[in-house]
């Protein structure tokens, strides 16, 4: 231990509170269940956390038994975003595939049940929904994660997606504030800039948030990316304009302010972590998430970098008791909010005709969503022992190595995969043995986000030349649409949305 945490443990309870840290492993150690004890606000959970969903629960409960009411937070998005179903893809199509669907109602009721799903797992804060307004196609870590690229769309289904995860118990958390769908870089890779003026973020960004706020959101994440007008040289998590005087001041948000994960390059490369977390509380945030591969170690970092910055006057004291009173306030309300709000939640879905989350696989409102987003152009033929080949792009570090496409509904000997990494002549060479293998079966091309990776595209292309009847499946955002002879758009690629492409295609039956 630190001598600035020995010496001052007033301070670094204070501290404590606006920390939700990860831990490795499927069990927590003992110093997650200490800390907790000394009053931790809580801990973020990853995808290295989860083994299935009786594990999960145990261990809520296991961090539920060392504090009184625990943050527990994860980011579970649904669609290509999830932790909970990492293993196999998520049960409920993501934003892209809500949006295209434009549902409102069907939209409460998937946050609805992902929340009930949460809450029955023990789980009481979602770093979710992202509000995004899309307006890049080619934004490499936004996409389908958005409702779509139309400020007031974004905002009717943001709403929605507010009132049903809170309705199931579980805090929402609408991110990336002030918006970051009009950059074509990766905040966890760089500092992105968003170079428009602030007219343009309150008429394009910001309706979103503000339908988010008005839905009662109980939290929101600020985004590390740079906007000069309002930040200047600062990213939007670290700048006392964007957080204290726009969110705070002008649009009037009294809720949770979280970090993203200060481990992302955007702010680790310039400040470091504990240097960010500093920055970060006080340019307002309240509820700090240091990232995935932190460990016990940084957390101490964090915390003795806290207590010095209260000591030497660049954080006022009253300013991090400000944010642990806000995260109390947070814990205080989930307490309230989940005695019986996942029955009730999955008891309102049931009487709209469907049934509630909770169950894990198959959710029920997850595939008729999924199906209900599914557009065809074209003609789709009856299977003649179909051939699937699967174009792969490089992994999204938001999204991670979760399994996605058609290959579950295929036998395996029907079945082919790509790396769009693959060596421009190897590229070819496998695309010949693919034609060569599919003379007369049916074939079918599965990509994800093909506008934005040409070696999947040109792939893709060299195939349709020498079989104009192929179908053509996006799971990603339907942007590339080359002529095929049959295209099938799925806004995503969850298991739910897996499964409508392969009962579409006539892979399987409904």
């Amino acid at each position: 231990m630190t001598q600035e945490l020995a010496a001052d443990p007033v301070l670094g309870r204070l501290a404590d509170a606006v920390l939700i840290p990860p831990f490795p492993g499927g069990r927590e150690p003992a110093w997650i269940r200490a800390a907790l004890a000394d009053g931790l606000a809580g801990v973020t959970l990853f995808g290295l956390n989860i083994e299935d969903r009786q594990q999960l629960a145990a261990l809520t409960a296991r961090l539920r038994a060392a504090a009184a009411e625990p943050v527990i937070a994860i980011d579970e998005e649904g669609g290509d975003v999830t932790r909970i179903s990492h293993q196999a893809g998520s049960d409920y199509p993501g934003n892209a595939a809500l949006g295209a669907i434009d549902d409102v109602e069907l939209t409460r009721s998937v946050y609805a049940a992902l929340g009930a799903d949460l809450a029955g797992l023990g789980i009481n804060l979602d770093l979710a929904p992202a509000v995004d307004v899309n307006t890049a196609a080619g934004n490499p870590v936004i996409g389908t994660r958005s409702f779509g690229a139309d400020p007031d769309l974004v905002a009717r289904h943001a709403a929605a997606a507010v009132t049903g995860l809170q309705s199931a118990g579980v805090a929402a958390c609408a991110k990336h504030f002030p918006g970051h769908g009009s950059t074509i870089q990766d905040s966890h890779l760089v500092l992105a800039t968003i170079d428009a003026p602030l007219s343009v973020l309150r008429s394009r960004d910001l309706p979103p948030f503000e339908a988010a706020i008005a839905a009662g959101a109980r939290a929101i994440m600020p985004s590390h990316l740079r906007v000069p007008e309002l930040t200047g040289e600062l990213p939007a998590s670290l700048s006392r304009r964007a957080l204290t005087d726009l969110l705070r001041g002008e649009l009037g948000f009294t809720g949770v302010i979280v970090s993203d994960a200060l481990e992302m390059r955007a702010v680790a490369d310039r400040y470091g972590i504990p240097e960010a977390a500093v920055q970060a509380v006080i340019a307002g945030t309240d509820l700090l998430c240091l990232g995935r591969d932190q460990d016990q170690l940084s957390l101490l970092a964090v915390k003795t970098a806290l207590i010095a910055a209260v000591r030497s006057g660049r954080l006022p004291g009253e300013r991090l008791e400000e944010a642990a009173a806000r995260v109390a306030e947070l814990r205080s309300w989930t307490a309230a909010a989940a005695p019986g709000a996942g029955a009730a939640a999955g008891a309102g879905i049931a009487g709209a005709g469907t049934s509630a989350a909770g169950t894990g696989a198959d959710s029920p409102i997850g595939l008729a969503a999924a199906r209900r987003a599914v557009s065809v152009s074209g003609t789709l033929p009856a299977p003649n022992r179909p051939l699937v080949v699967q174009l792969v792009p490089p992994s999204n570090l938001a999204v991670g190595p979760v399994p996605w496409g058609l290959h579950s509904y295929v036998p395996a000997g029907s079945y082919r995969e790509i790396s769009t990494g693959t060596p421009a002549d190897g590229l070819a060479g496998a695309v010949a043995s693919i034609l060569a293998e599919a003379r007369g079966r049916t074939l079918i091309i599965v990509v994800r986000d093909a506008h934005r990776h040409p070696a999947a595209a040109g792939a893709a292309d060299l195939m349709l030349a020498a079989r104009p009847d192929a179908v053509l499946v996006e799971m990603g955002l339907p942007v590339w649409r080359p002529a095929a002879g049959g295209y099938v758009a799925t806004y995503g690629a969850a298991l739910s949305s897996s499964r409508a492409a392969a009962e579409i295609t006539g892979l399987i039956r409904p």
